[in-house]
């Protein structure tokens, strides 16, 4: 049986709280769903297969300057992309402040320094505020698993291709379920110039999208591959595994995989 640690932290339509179990410790938003997980044993790593799904955005951009993300939950993937990647500096929207004090008090999370800041705002009015500013956005924003209508409208995912520099990386964070995914990519493919492709997290609950902004068509399975190689020095990733895992839904070829929607394929 779960044990709940930390008692309701008001929201303003979802509570917060935080639950214990066999030496791990999730956050959840407005009901039983789990946001964020930390190992109390070995808190550097990500817990949740679908954290480690979004990064595999390294094999597209394994070098960026800038990465924002639109929502904190435990801050495990901004505490890994601080802790393992030096030249970056990243920038978290979350628009409840009371779950930046609960992922700095029980989730290990770091106070604000040069290379991370924790903004207190709305995910989508930030991004529309800042146009060619990340090279790399992770959209990962719920409430008890349901994602605000906010961060899956058409004029977001327009302001999303806006806030990314030429190259850029988009990876949305969907539950595989959900009930208007095609609708969510087919908007995400509209603002994206159809640059989209997809990954299972490990345990399928998730489905994590990737767009990219003025990328080629295709990329060489060759070059991925080296590049999943290169990056294992740095990263206790399964990045191998998600290069297999693209080939499982996206149009390609023996040769290259093919950065667009299965229709334009």
């Amino acid at each position: 049986m779960s044990t709940r640690i930390k008692g309701l932290l008001a929201r303003r339509r979802a509570s917060v709280e935080v639950s214990e179990e066999g030496g791990v410790r999730s956050l959840h938003l407005g009901g039983d769903a789990i946001q964020s997980s930390i190992r109390l044993d070995r808190p550097d790593e990500l817990a949740l297969d679908y954290t480690r799904a979004m990064m595999a955005f390294l094999l597209f951009q394994p070098l960026p300057r800038e990465v924002l993300m639109i929502g904190l939950g435990g801050g495990s993937m901004a505490r890994y992309i601080h802790q393992r990647m030096p030249a970056t500096r990243t920038t978290v929207v979350e628009i409840n402040a009371k779950v930046l004090a609960a992922a700095r008090s029980m989730f290990h999370f770091p106070a604000d320094d040069a290379r991370l800041q924790v903004k207190i705002a709305d995910g989508a009015d930030y991004v529309h505020a800042h146009a060619e500013s990340a090279d790399v956005l992770l959209v990962d924003g719920f409430d008890d698993g349901k994602q605000p209508a906010a961060l899956c409208s058409q004029s977001f995912y327009d302001d999303a291709y806006a806030l990314l520099r030429s190259g850029g990386v988009m990876a949305v964070n969907f539950m595989a379920e959900e009930k208007k995914l095609d609708v969510y990519l087919q908007r995400v493919e509209k603002s994206f110039d159809a640059r989209v492709i997809c990954l299972h997290a490990a345990d399928r609950v998730n489905l994590i999208a990737f767009a990219f902004k003025q990328q080629p068509r295709e990329l060489a399975w060759a070059e991925l591959k080296k590049r999943a190689r290169e990056l294992k020095q740095a990263h206790d990733l399964p990045l191998a595994e998600f290069v297999t895992g693209l080939k499982e839904l996206n149009p390609h070829t023996r040769a290259k995989l093919k950065l667009r929607s299965a229709a334009a394929a």
